[in-house]
């Protein structure tokens, strides 16, 4: 019979949980480390705004198409190995990034910090799930997202100013030595399950995860899940990972150091978001939909006043649309929260990744259109605020079809567990998790 050798939520669960998420912050070091550096890119290489943008694009195509695989990946062999191999490729993607001034091999370097991007975060929500109750976990996977967001503040004023002091290759370079750091953490401290048996699944023929796939792919859970994470997240991606500083600097007319201490604000708004959203859900699950709906309606609202704003909108509307974008974040963390409620754990880590790619694909297509409109407005000559809010316009494409998406399934996977699982679905009614078998 299996032992539990460390309590859930003991201190070595938060010595586990520390270190994992130590490794997803500086993944998103190095996600976000195109976020100051688009200006400084596009002159090393010598490229239009959208060929600037393909650097984040092909980044994001890479790690959503990894999410599912990643997910059949986890479930065989758990977060450490994930976690070691991520640090492994983050480091050599990050180095030859440093290195390289040929536009290709550059993408190319992008691809694989892609492929290691793509392995780490729902490895750590996997390390929630293993070491923490259930009803700590939303609470302790919007802790892992704030913190880890405290590498997307560290890939803009500390990046900005390292660029400045030491160049394109010491800065990248000097970046990439944090994985192999993390790396070497993981392989001493992290260990898969507090049970007394190492975590060992047996090899599925493929008919079989075919079957899991299609299972986690079937419950409306899941897809509710996927859209609201592509719907919440999008927005504030697409601005912190590329277009937003170039966005304030050009468009808007703000000092360089001035627009990188503003990427900074939506993450210190994160900290403030992410408990207020966990306890919600953690307390009401089955209104967590509710949240979903009046984060994009807050990031709708701002974004209407900024794009209709004549000229250049003054400094505190700005500051306010950052703020208030900023929870799209915590927001998009529920649809992790739902492939949690809707699926048994044998499909925690394919309806995860299935969810997980929600967001990254609206991302990348919101990055890409927004390259490429801005060099359609602008002609080849400098952007201006015009050709900025043209662009960013194409927002609204993807909030209308998300919106209408996590409407449709909400209604199907609340119909769904009720018909399938009507023990679960008054549990939820109640305002309780039953966590699901299957």
């Amino acid at each position: 019979m299996t032992e539990l050798l460390f309590p859930l939520g003991g201190r070595r669960a938060w010595a586990v949980w520390a270190t994992a998420v130590l490794t997803y912050l500086v993944t998103v070091l190095h996600r976000g480390s195109m976020s100051v550096a688009g200006l400084q890119a596009a002159e090393r290489f010598h490229i239009s705004a959208s060929a600037l943008a393909s650097f984040t694009v092909v980044q994001l195509t890479v790690y959503a198409a990894m999410q599912v695989p990643v997910g059949i990946l986890l479930d065989r062999y758990g977060s450490k190995r994930l976690l070691i191999a991520a640090s492994g490729l983050l480091f050599v993607a990050q180095s030859a990034f440093s290195l390289v001034d040929s536009y290709p091999a550059a993408l190319a370097a992008r691809a694989v910090l892609g492929v290691g991007d793509a392995l780490v975060f729902i490895s750590v929500l996997r390390v929630v799930m293993s070491w923490f109750p259930a009803l700590r976990q939303p609470v302790m996977s919007q802790a892992t997202g704030m913190l880890g967001g405290l590498g997307a503040i560290m890939s803009t004023v500390p990046m900005a100013a390292a660029f400045h002091a030491f160049g394109w290759t010491p800065t990248f370079a000097g970046a990439s030595v944090l994985s192999l750091v993390a790396g070497v953490l993981v392989l001493f401290l992290i260990k898969d399950t507090p049970y007394d048996e190492p975590l060992r699944r047996a090899k599925q023929p493929l008919h079989e995860v075919k079957k899991n796939l299609r299972r986690a792919w079937k419950e409306p859970g899941t897809r509710l899940g996927l859209w609201t994470h592509f719907t919440t997240s999008f927005s504030g991606s697409t601005f912190g990972l590329l277009w937003g500083y170039p966005f304030l600097v050009q468009g808007q007319g703000l000092a360089p150091t001035t627009a990188a201490a503003m990427l900074i604000l939506p993450v210190l708004a994160g900290l403030c978001y992410g408990p207020l959203v966990g306890r919600y859900a953690a307390r009401f699950p089955f209104y967590r939909s509710w949240i979903v709906l009046a984060v994009i309606a807050g990031s709708v609202l701002m974004w209407t006043v900024v794009l209709l704003w004549p000229g250049r909108a003054p400094m505190p509307v700005l500051l306010l649309l950052i703020v208030v974008q900023a929870a799209g974040g915590p927001g998009s963390m529920l649809g992790l929260d739902y492939a949690r409620t809707f699926n048994p754990a044998t499909r925690f880590g394919a309806a995860n990744g299935m969810v997980n790619t929600g967001g990254f694909i609206a991302t990348l297509l919101c990055i890409g259109m927004v390259g490429i409109l801005l060099d359609t407005s602008s002609g080849g000559a400098p952007q201006t605020i015009e050709d900025f809010k043209f662009a960013l316009a194409f927002q609204y494409v993807l909030w209308a079809i998300g919106t209408r998406q996590i409407l449709k399934y909400r209604r199907k996977a609340r119909g769904h567990l009720a018909r399938y699982n009507p023990e679960a679905y008054q549990a939820l009614l109640a305002n309780q998790v039953v966590p699901l078998k299957g």
